[in-house]
This record gives C-alpha cells, structure tokens and sequence, in this order.
C-alpha cells in the first residue's frame, strides 16, 4: 500500500510545527490534539488508486475523506473528517491516542478509492520512492522532528568559518538532510536554535558542502562512515513523589538514569511524603525507591515492566 500512495513522515510533538520555508499541509498541533485538515483548495489532482490514473480535481465530487496510515492500521473507515466549511474538512485525535513511535505515515482517502496530490511548491514535499529508490512520480508529505524557533531549547553554535558562503545543520532530529536547515551568519560564525524534544540526536555542520564535527562539544559517538557525530542530549526536568512513609528517616531514587545508584538522588520530605525533581532525556526510564534500605516500586505508579534479571521496576515515559 505504502508504495502507491501519497503520505507524510511526522512525529507528534506538544506544539505547532511549522516547515522553515513555508506552512505544512495536512495536520497541526492544537494543544494536546492533533488535528487533520483537508482542504480542497490545497489540491489540483487527485490519483486513482487502483489505476493510478492522475485526474484534475474540477468537478470531483467529494463523498467522504478518511485520515488513513499506520495509527489505525490504515483503517478506511474508522477515522472519517468532518465537513467544517464549503471547502475543508477536519479531524480531531487525542495526542494519547497515538504510540510513541518516531514517525508515523498517513494519506487521505477520498471516496474510498482516490488519493489528493499536494502542489510541488508545498515546502514539506519529497518525491514518493520505493524501496530501491524508483521514483512514482507522485510527492509525499514530509515533516522533521525538529523546527527553527529563536525561543527553542537547542542552540547550535559553529564559531568562525567567516569566509565560509553556506552552513548547514544536519541531524538525526531531521533524517540527515543536507538542505532544510541553513544556520545564519553571525559576527562569531554561525548560528541555529531549534525546538527538539527530549532525547538524544547526533548531528554535524555542512561549510560549503564539507562535513564536520561540532569542534566545541567534545561528546560525540562515531558512525557508520568510522568517523564521528557530535550529540547533544535535550533533558526536561521530572519529578518523582512518593506518598506516605512519613516516618521513614531516608528515601533514595534509583534507576536506570543513574546506573541504579544507592546513595546519589536523596529525596526530600514534604507534608505528603517525599519528592525529587532531576533532569531526565527522552524515553523509559526504569527507577525503584529505597526506603530506609528496601527497594520498592512506586505505589501510586501502575505502570510496571520486568527487567532482564527478572526484577520488576516502576517505569517512567518522558516525551
């Protein structure tokens, strides 16, 4: 299915993305929602999927549209739009009812059966290709995981290379692309401040097309090319309760974060219990509490999963 249909890579984050060059198509975050948006406006051609005969979109009469892709099992049913204007349709979707997975692809169904075209001047566009790179001659929605914002939590810095016509920021919160986020010159160098979410990303500076580590971050890992990314890891601060034990005289966090260390994260007591707030990176976290020397599993936590050596532990999501 996926080799003859229009779709969008996009991972969902808690705010508005927007592409660099210009708006995205298909959906935005309101909040903790997710919201679908067809308009008819926004396309010219519509494909047959099952001729794969491209039509002009004058004249289509639109029955339904159906957000389809791999969060409904492209379900061509379950999650039809609502018809909001002369034009446009709309669906709204928790952002708890999607997985934590990377990305996510989806294609709107029209009658059941035809699929819209976006506009090769869309800027979140990329041709559609199968798995040995054969083009379809059709273009896919595309969004990163990452955006510019001036007020976002991560500043890239390339110092010097004045004389340098062109810098770019590549990464994994992107995919790698050697195009997408030109950094601006500066009276020190060059600079880029992007919203990422928590977690680990490798990148590396393009100066006029050559490849470079970050030289002011010695925190790198090396790649496949057995050279080396730079890696920054964005962490947000987590707080940690447990309720009750009041007459404890020393409670400890321990987890996967910190090599389950005993004597590092000393928590402290409060009218409720005992508290700890620590900056976290993206993704599970395993941790226990001790009390006065027994390990526990958070009380008020249900969720659980066992380790490798048969120990069960609280588990806690950053996103």
């Amino acid at each position: 299915m996926k080799s003859v249909i229009t779709y969008l890579c996009l991972c969902f984050l808690s705010l508005n993305l927007v592409a660099q060059n210009g708006n995205t198509l298909g959906y935005k975050i309101e909040g903790e929602e997710v919201v679908f948006t067809f308009d008819v406006r926004d396309y010219k051609e519509y494909t047959n999927e099952h001729t794969g005969r491209k039509m002009d979109f004058k004249d289509f009469d639109i029955e339904n549209v159906v957000v389809s892709g791999e969060f409904n099992l492209w379900s061509r049913d379950k999650w039809k739009m609502n018809k909001v204007g002369e034009y446009t349709y709309e669906l709204r979707k928790k952002l708890s009812d999607f997985t934590d997975e990377f990305s996510w692809e989806f294609k709107f169904v029209i009658n059941n059966s035809y699929w819209a075209e976006p506009s090769n001047k869309v800027s979140n566009i990329a041709p559609a290709v199968d798995n040995y790179g054969n083009n379809y001659h059709t273009y896919n929605l595309k969004i990163y995981t990452a955006v510019p914002d001036p007020n976002g939590n991560a500043c890239f810095k390339l110092n010097g290379y004045e004389n340098a016509k062109n810098v770019i920021l590549s990464g994994s919160f992107n995919r790698w692309d050697e195009h997408l986020f030109k950094m601006t010159k500066t009276t020190n160098g060059w600079e880029l401040t992007l919203d990422l979410k928590p977690g680990e990303y490798q990148y590396k500076f393009i100066v006029d097309g050559n490849w470079i580590e970050d030289p002011d971050n010695p925190s790198k890992k090396r790649n496949e090319y057995d050279g080396y990314n730079s890696v920054i890891n964005i962490q947000v601060p987590v707080t940690f309760n447990l309720f009750g034990f009041k007459n404890a005289n020393t409670v400890i966090l321990a987890g996967s974060f910190n090599d389950w260390n005993e004597h590092e994260i000393k928590m402290t007591k409060t009218d409720k219990g005992w508290t700890s707030t620590i900056l976290l990176s993206g993704g599970k976290h395993h941790y226990k509490y001790i009390v006065d020397g027994e390990w526990i599993v958070d009380p008020n936590n249900s969720i659980k999963e066992y380790d490798g050596y048969g120990h069960i532990n609280s588990v806690k999501m950053v996103r």
